[in-house]
C-alpha cells in the first residue's frame, strides 16, 4: 500500500533573512537645515484696460495691497510679499507658499468691484503671467448675423 506523505512545508524566503534598512527621518526643526526661501514673481499685465483708461492700475495695486492675505490676515504684507508698479503691468513678489490662483481670484474681485468683469477676464498667458483681456465679443456677433 502507498501512503501519501504530506508534502514538506516550503522553505522561507532568503529575504525574510536580510535585516531591515532602518527608516530614520531627521526631525524638522529650525537650525542649519533649511535652504534659502524661493522667492515667486507673479506678473499681472493691464495694459489694454489702461490704454482705453477705464481702468487705473494704481487703484489695482492699492486693492491687491490691502486684500493680499499672509498668515491669515490682510494689509500686512511684512516682507513677505512685495506689490510693485511699472505702468501697466503689476509685479508681485512672494516668499514660497503662494498661489498663482490666489491672484486671479483677487484679479477677478477687483474687476466685479469696478463693475468691469463683464468686458474683461483674466488670462493666463505664461507661468507667472496674467493678462486682462476684452471678451471677444466680435465672433460672436458675426454668428448671430449668419442665421
Amino acid at each position: 500500500t502507498e501512503v501519501n506523505m504530506p508534502a514538506a512545508a516550503p522553505a522561507k524566503k532568503a529575504a525574510a533573512s536580510k535585516p531591515k534598512k532602518s527608516l530614520k527621518l531627521k526631525a524638522k526643526g529650525k537650525g542649519k537645515g533649511r535652504g534659502k526661501k524661493v522667492v515667486l514673481k507673479y506678473t499681472i499685465d493691464c495694459s489694454p484696460p489702461v490704454d482705453d483708461g477705464i481702468m487705473d492700475p494704481a487703484s489695482f495695486e492699492k486693492f491687491l495691497h490691502d486684500r493680499i492675505k499672509v498668515n491669515g490676515k490682510t494689509g500686512v504684507l511684512a516682507d513677505q510679499v512685495s506689490i510693485s508698479r511699472d505702468k501697466t503691468k503689476i509685479t508681485v513678489s512672494a516668499v514660497a507658499p503662494f498661489s498663482k490662483r490666489y491672484l486671479k481670484y483677487l484679479s477677478k474681485k477687483y474687476l466685479k468691484k469696478q463693475q468691469l468683469r463683464d468686458w474683461l477676464h483674466v488670462i493666463a498667458t505664461d507661468k507667472n503671467t496674467y493678462e486682462l483681456r476684452y471678451f471677444n465679443i466680435h465672433e460672436a456677433g458675426d454668428e448671430e448675423d449668419v442665421e
